[in-house]
């Protein structure tokens, strides 16, 4: 039975990375995508860094790893948090929140794909027909609005990248027996990095500082990327992998929640809908025969997811 300490963390990691999306939108006010993930991803390190330090552990030595861990930092991090800024230019936060729950589909389909998935199930592939079909309604291409397609797309294109990202974390991470918050802040300190090397580039537009802008970017890495970490790996040692990727499906409710009480973003009946039936997809496709081992899934913010995770 999940214990109240492990339940208050469940929420908390719901609320740090459902709430992503919204503080996203505040951090836009102030810095271009490119410089929030600059930030987040910096503090987000900073914060994990400290942890390790406290736990007397030690980062990972060789550049066969680190090489490794640059390219989970890439698709796991940099990439999706960067494409949910630009998507976010135009799509409600909501609606980001609904979009990211697709991950897990991703995952198991280019799993199949690469053959990280040998074999999926009927109950499996029905979840992957439903949860995908939740995704065209949440598109509803029928209706011919391209306002919000762009944006759409570049976060779908970030939920794909936490599939790509979690399939190489579970190939290449996975076993070298290190502990998953020394795993986080290395993979952080990649990230840091790499989107470093982008800002010449990318990330050179002018600063518009504001409490709202500098709070925002601050709670995204202080506690959507740093602490959240914590509280992720907490769970699944105390509970399970199971037990704690249920977050995934907590994460739009609180997207859209949030989105419609703070931005007061009208989330229509259509895109509820959507969202229901990704999540039923999401489901059913994360089911796994009761004689078979769960392994742990790496979720965005997103952000992980995820940014959200």
């Amino acid at each position: 039975m999940t214990s109240k300490g492990n339940l208050v963390r469940l929420g908390l990691l719901a609320l740090f990375w459902g709430s992503s999306f919204l503080w996203i939108k505040f951090a836009l006010t102030g810095f271009s995508p490119v410089q929030i993930v600059l930030i987040r991803v910096g503090l987000g390190a900073l914060v994990l860094l400290a942890v390790v330090r406290v736990q007397r552990l030690r980062l990972p030595r060789g550049g066969r790893l680190w090489g490794h861990l640059v390219v989970a930092a890439f698709f796991s991090n940099v990439l999706p948090f960067t494409l949910f800024g630009i998507g976010e230019l135009t799509v409600d936060s909501g609606m980001a929140g609904v979009l990211n729950a697709t991950v897990p589909l991703w995952t198991v389909l280019l799993g199949l794909v690469v053959g990280q998935e040998r074999r999926i199930s009927l109950v499996r592939a029905i979840g992957l027909a439903i949860g995908f079909a939740g995704t065209l309604v949440i598109f509803a291409p029928w209706q011919g609005a391209t306002s919000e397609l762009g944006g759409a797309l570049a976060i779908t294109a970030a939920a794909v990248s936490y599939g790509i990202g979690a399939l190489y974390m579970a190939r290449f991470l996975a076993g070298e027996g290190l502990p998953p918050v020394v795993v986080s802040a290395a993979q952080m300190i990649s990230a840091t990095a790499l989107i470093a090397l982008a800002v010449p580039f990318a990330g050179l537009q002018p600063v518009h500082l504001s409490f709202a802008s500098v709070g925002a970017v601050t709670v995204l890495g202080v506690l959507g990327t740093g602490i959240a970490f914590i509280f992720f790996y907490r769970l699944i040692a105390d509970e399970g992998p199971t037990s704690a990727t249920t977050v995934a499906y907590l994460m739009p409710l609180v997207s859209v929640l949030l989105g419609a009480v703070v931005l007061q973003e009208e989330i229509g009946l259509r895109v509820v809908l959507g969202m229901a039936v990704v999540l039923a997809g999401v489901m059913l496709a994360r089911r796994q025969p009761k004689v078979a081992a769960v392994a742990p899934e790496p979720l965005p913010v997103p952000a992980a997811a995820t940014a959200g995770k």
